[in-house]
């Protein structure tokens, strides 16, 4: 499981992102300002820092830096609307990403898995029954024949296999696949796309393996799945 360090002020904002980043199977540390969150790092190992850059006894700044001297694991900046030099300081000190307030929590949690797929804290590539995907360099090979999908039946499979044990309901899709695309996307596109992507990736998709349909709610992995 990995440990997100949240460093948040707003107790509300704090409660909120925390049961949002435990529903998705992170385990979350949270220090409300500078002094308690520099303390928490010489006791505590981190894989990801979720920094608000105001704090009633400093900012997130010298927080970041005492991240990068010490543990250097990705670091995600919670920033005001509009802050934009706030977010120049922050990207010149070495974070990874930011996230202006208020923020849509799927795109939050797309790009903490992001961040942490480019720092390698996740895993490298995933094989199940033949199925080889890469998140690395993006490929897709099924028996060892790449298979090409398009940006969005990319990103749908993504979805699939960084929540292996999960159901998935098509709300989340469609929060998921509008956060990748920047476009509206309808329930009526969603199941275009299941087809498409089960056209390509299974070997019979009116009996698929891979991405099972869970009636009622939405769609899961199928097993036999490795993460390697």
């Amino acid at each position: 499981m990995k440990h997100i360090f949240l460093v948040e002020d707003d107790q509300e904002i704090a409660k909120n992102l925390s049961l949002l980043l435990h529903s998705e199977g992170f385990n979350i540390t949270h220090a409300a300002t500078q002094k308690e969150a520099i303390s928490m790092l010489e006791v505590h190992k981190f894989d990801l820092a979720l920094l608000d850059i105001s704090l009633p006894d400093g900012n997130g700044f010298a927080v970041c830096t005492e991240i990068k001297q010490n543990q250097n694991i990705p670091v995600i900046f919670l920033t005001a609307s509009g802050d934009e030099a706030s977010v120049v300081t922050g990207l010149n000190m070495g974070a990874d990403d930011y996230v202006t307030k208020p923020f849509r929590p799927r795109e939050l949690i797309a790009r903490i898995g992001t961040a942490l797929r480019k720092n390698g804290h996740s895993p490298v590539a995933f094989e199940m029954e033949g199925l080889h995907i890469d998140p690395t360099s993006g490929v897709v090979k099924k028996y060892g024949q790449e298979v090409f999908l398009s940006a969005l039946e990319y990103r749908l499979l993504l979805v699939f296999i960084n929540n292996p044990k999960s159901i998935i309901t098509r709300d989340r899709l469609l929060d998921e696949l509008w956060d990748a695309s920047g476009e509206f996307v309808t329930n009526n596109t969603l199941t275009v796309y299941i087809k498409r992507l089960r056209e390509k990736i299974e070997t019979d998709p009116g009996n698929p393996r891979y991405i099972l349909t869970v009636r009622g709610t939405g769609y899961r992995l199928g097993g036999g799945h490795v993460s390697k």
